[in-house]
């Protein structure tokens, strides 16, 4: 018999109505022209995976744009782009297109289910105003076919078939939209968002030919000419096919609104997906070698270092160094892989130490004391050099949209003892083009710790010039009590001396601790000499760790600035088992909005990423001014001891 269930208007409507299996994917989904997940100019409701990131290169016409994106969480997209508006002269620099940067975020709402999901909106939150919109927007998917409908605000709030917001049945202050930000790029304007007399419905589709190729339409609502100058919109529609050449990199082509073209380079990427497990490596050992000879080789042929080994009659304790392993999940794995292949029976109990500091103890001085201390390492100094090349960006500037050198760095680190070393960082710039960075900051305080960046930048044809040189010493007097001793080249703008202490405690998710230095401002070729200006600088530090249902990083700190400001700064972050961490900060200190000037206050986002073997660090700020500059230190302490707390539990060891 039969079975009805398999007739073709059946399989039909299992096509169509089956669960989209793609909807959050890197294949299905791609950023828009603005660097949020959308369609070309429209946004969706739709995510990556939490500790997904990209970037996207966008050329059309008359704006140019960069952006960097990222997904902390799975409900939270943030990005940072920089903009070149043609044809737009600067003001005061007519001769050269206008500049503009900017932040966006977009939050889930509701994941789909029986009904769509749904996100709301805040593209250039604190930039000038140019790209200032917001949305609540739907996502649905049927099988390979995405629907989307949503309401705008703002720069997106350009259809002809635009109605009374709806928010002004709430409150009038909803229909007056201010607009004179223009000069005030960095502030937040809460005023601003979701206003607007009128507001703006938009819809699109997107369906994935194959899963290679991406096809969009939307409705595309880009108010024009708006403050960006986009031409007077000939039709009300757009249409784009992105290509995914790999798993990776995209590029996307669009036709918009009747009368303008534009391509985006896109690179996407999962960090938990990309993260490949760690597999146990096995050494050769000799008949007679004994188990304590076959363990050190074991955990040396898996990056971890042997420092002694204790032995009673319950349990052994080794102490052990290594920067190989970003999971204490592996460090355990590799130490129970590596005593089963040396015939280890007892327990092994580890004592993890970065620098000599103590991280990770799981044996106290008890039983060193009443236990035979089987192996000691014997001190010997250790050299460790690394060339490679860089690039180091500088975007954004008042004469040009994009600065930049391509770099070869030499990194050299020699230890005197486990807890004594020196290390430096030699640049050579192979290729820049920082020689006509001659346009001075609009505003600068008093004290130039960070807004004279380009005089040291146009130095950096000069030769070869010292980036850092420093001595470090590192102590715990206990397991909960760590000191740092640092001296010498601390970073390319200053020279100092200081130290820092931490208590921190293995088992507590907070730590607290302060940090002094005496510091002098380095001179412009950036090699030994310096300048006039000198401060000690200190902070007291607040430290927190989530690392459960949403693990997050905070830092508090108080205390006194570079250029003297007294203040507090706030930093959020997330991090991955893989190195991967995005996080944004904001100081408030006593220099007042009026003094520090455009952006009324020092703020950012920073991230590291590991594209290519290498992680990429890079922190953006709206502006850069000189209150609510800290140095630039190469380590903490808690950035030390905190690496191999357990965040997420992805990256495994092969079994």
């Amino acid at each position: 018999m039969r079975n009805p269930f398999l007739s073709s208007k059946n399989l039909l409507l299992v096509y169509l109505f089956s669960p989209l299996v793609l909807l959050d994917s890197l294949e299905f989904n791609s950023y828009n022209n603005h660097g949020v997940i959308g369609l070309i100019n429209m946004p969706t409701a739709r995510f990556y995976d939490e500790s997904s990131y990209g970037f996207t290169v966008y050329d059309g016409s008359p704006d140019q744009k960069f952006t960097f994106t990222s997904a902390p969480f799975d409900w939270l997209e943030a990005s940072v782009f920089y903009s070149n508006i043609q044809g737009k002269p600067m003001p005061g620099f007519e001769y050269q297109d206008y500049k503009d940067k900017g932040f966006n975020v977009k939050l889930r709402l509701k994941e789909e289910g029986i009904l769509p999901a749904v996100a709301i909106g805040i593209n250039d939150i604190a930039g000038t105003g140019y790209y200032s919109s917001e949305y609540l927007v739907a996502s649905y998917g049927i099988n390979k076919i995405d629907l989307h409908f949503g309401l705008a605000w703002g720069a997106l709030n350009g259809s002809k078939n635009k109605f009374k917001n709806p928010l002004s049945y709430l409150s009038d202050s909803f229909l007056d939209r201010p607009t004179g930000t223009e000069d005030q790029g960095g502030q937040f304007q809460a005023s601003r968002y979701f206003s607007g007399d009128k507001t703006s419905p938009f819809f699109g589709i997107s369906y994935a030919l194959n899963d290679r190729t991406l096809i969009k339409i939307e409705n595309d609502i880009t108010k024009t000419p708006g403050k960006v100058g986009y031409k007077e919109a000939e039709q009300d529609f757009s249409l784009g096919i992105d290509f995914n050449i790999n798993k990776n990199f995209s590029i996307g082509i669009s036709a918009e609104r009747g009368n303008s073209t534009s391509i985006r380079f896109m690179y996407k990427n999962n960090s938990k997906v990309s993260n490949s497990r760690y597999e146990y490596n096995e050494s050769d050992h000799n008949e007679t070698d004994s188990k304590y000879v076959k363990l050190i080789r074991n955990l040396n042929e898996n990056g971890i270092g042997v420092n002694k080994i204790f032995e009673d009659s319950n349990q052994i304790g080794v102490q052990i160094s290594q920067f190989t392993h970003p999971n204490l999940d592996i460090i355990d794995e590799i130490i129970r892989r590596a005593s089963i292949d040396a015939g280890i029976i007892k327990p092994v109990k580890k004592d993890l130490r970065i620098a000599d500091l103590k991280a990770k103890t799981e044996y106290d001085e008890t039983f060193q004391k009443r236990a035979n201390l089987i192996y000691q390492k014997q001190a010997k100094k250790k050299l460790n050099s690394n060339t490679k090349l860089s690039i180091r960006p500088f975007l954004a500037s008042r004469e040009e949209f994009f600065k930049g050198a391509l770099m070869l760095e030499n990194f050299i680190e020699y230890s005197f003892l486990d807890n004594f070393t020196f290390s430096s960082n030699l640049k050579y710039s192979l290729a820049d083009n920082f020689d006509d960075l001659r346009y001075p900051p609009v505003d600068t305080y008093p004290a130039q710790v960070r807004s004279d960046v380009k005089d040291y930048l146009k130095n950096f044809n000069e030769g070869i010039f010292i980036g850092r040189a420093q001595f470090d010493y590192y102590l715990s007097p206990n397991e909960d009590h760590h000191i740092m001793l640092s001296a010498g080249i601390l970073e390319e703008m200053f020279n100092g001396v200081g130290f820092e202490y931490l208590f921190f405690n293995q088992d507590l998710n907070f730590a607290v601790g302060f940090e002094i230095f005496d510091v002098k401002k380095r001179d412009y070729m950036m090699r030994f000499g310096t300048l006039d200006y000198s401060n000690v600088t200190g902070h007291l530090n607040f430290y927190y760790r989530n690392f459960k249902r949403i693990p997050f990083d905070a830092k508090i700190s108080y205390g006194e600035y570079l250029a003297g400001d007294e203040g507090i700064t706030l930093d959020f972050s997330r991090s991955f088992q893989n190195g991967t961490k995005f996080g944004f900060f904001a100081s408030f200190t006593d220099v007042s909005s009026n003094q520090f000037g455009e952006g009324s206050f020092d703020k950012g986002i920073y991230f590291n990423i590991p594209i290519f073997g290498n992680l990429i660090n890079y922190s953006w700020k709206p502006l850069t001014k000189d209150p609510g500059a800290k140095l630039n230190r190469k380590n903490t302490l808690h950035d030390l001891l905190v690496r191999f707390r357990p965040i997420n539990w992805y990256s495994l060891i092969y079994v």
